[in-house]
């Protein structure tokens, strides 16, 4: 199990790179314009699954910052969030490198945002949560785009295994 989730971390960065180049073709203007999606904008977006990703990732290590919000604007230009969601990407690859099949299955304590209430949960089956919340997010960033009258952009799993995920897929 622990390789099924160290192949999302990879695919995680490999579609994130391609979301965020395609995005960066975008004027500024066109980059926060609302087209309906449930953060609004692509750059609303894209800083929505970044906090989102921190947030869980200070629950998973008890290390680096996480906001207190889900649609916080941690950088409101697009360079300075693409470099820190390159800086997430590979933080979440290495501390998956360094996880082990005992911890994975292992339970974690946690509070939400909204209720200081403590939940315990098995880190696994979050994990699957984090890793679907990704690619749901970057579904409506991918939609957003097209909205926008810009190319479709290939993110499927499938590619990622075809293309540059070999090791995953054999």
């Amino acid at each position: 199990m622990l390789d099924h989730f160290r192949m999302f971390a990879d695919y995680n960065k490999w579609s994130n790179r391609r979301l965020y180049a395609a995005a960066a073709e975008l004027p500024d203007s066109e980059l926060r314009q609302s087209t309906g999606a449930f953060f609004g904008s692509v750059l609303a977006t894209l800083n929505h699954i970044l906090a989102a990703d921190r947030i869980w990732m200070k629950r998973f290590t008890g290390e680096g910052e996480a906001p207190t919000a889900l649609d916080v604007t941690l950088h409101d230009d697009f360079a300075s969030l693409a470099d820190a969601r390159e800086r997430e990407d590979a933080r979440i690859v290495a501390w998956l490198a360094g996880l082990d099949e005992a911890r994975l299955a292992a339970t974690f304590n946690y509070t939400t945002l909204s209720s200081p209430v403590i939940i315990t949960q098995k880190l696994g089956p979050t994990l699957a949560h984090v890793f679907n919340h990704q690619t749901h997010h970057r579904g409506q960033a991918h939609a957003t785009l097209t909205a926008l009258g810009r190319p479709s952009i290939v993110l499927d799993l499938a590619f990622f295994l075809w293309s540059e995920g070999e090791k995953w897929a054999r």
